[in-house]
């Protein structure tokens, strides 16, 4: 009994120091911001992207394959360089900013040729903070509005 209780919060501890990963598979478009900040340059920016999938998410971080590990001559890992990243969730789009952490060739095998990465989050676009976090408490289950209440009383 002692050890199953010291076992339970051995546990509880544990998901409060490190954030609780959810498996899932997302299309997820990784691009740098431009050097020069004009509009021209964001689209130029946004259409030189990496498309790949995402392998596993937390509230720190997520974990992507991706056929590169640059796009031109900029690593994704590295450099402390910000990517923007955006999912495709079920619940919609989300948008946010990490830290190109760790990277490992080879994603699901080794004779994969893709790349997975590690990268940290730093930022989130707006309302993107909410709908990615109910998805990582959630999964695939939809947020219900809540119900008008009508009491019929004049």
């Amino acid at each position: 009994m002692i050890r199953r209780l010291i076992s339970k919060l051995n546990r509880s501890l544990s998901e409060k120091m490190v954030p609780a990963r959810r498996r899932y598979t997302a299309p997820v478009k990784v691009w740098f911001d431009p050097d020069i900040n004009s509009e021209r340059h964001r689209l130029a920016a946004m259409s030189a992207c990496i498309i790949g999938e995402t392998i596993d998410m937390s509230r720190s971080g997520i974990g992507f394959l991706a056929p590169s590990i640059r796009i031109s001559e900029k690593y994704l890992v590295g450099h402390d360089r910000p990517l923007n990243i955006e999912i495709d969730l079920p619940n919609g789009k989300v948008r946010m900013t990490a830290i190109g952490r760790r990277y490992k060739k080879g994603g699901a095998g080794p004779s994969d040729d893709r790349f997975l990465i590690g990268a940290q989050i730093s930022s989130y676009g707006p309302g993107s903070e909410e709908a990615y976090l109910h998805f990582l408490k959630n999964g695939r289950r939809s947020r219900k509005t809540a119900g008008e209440l009508e009491l019929g009383i004049d």
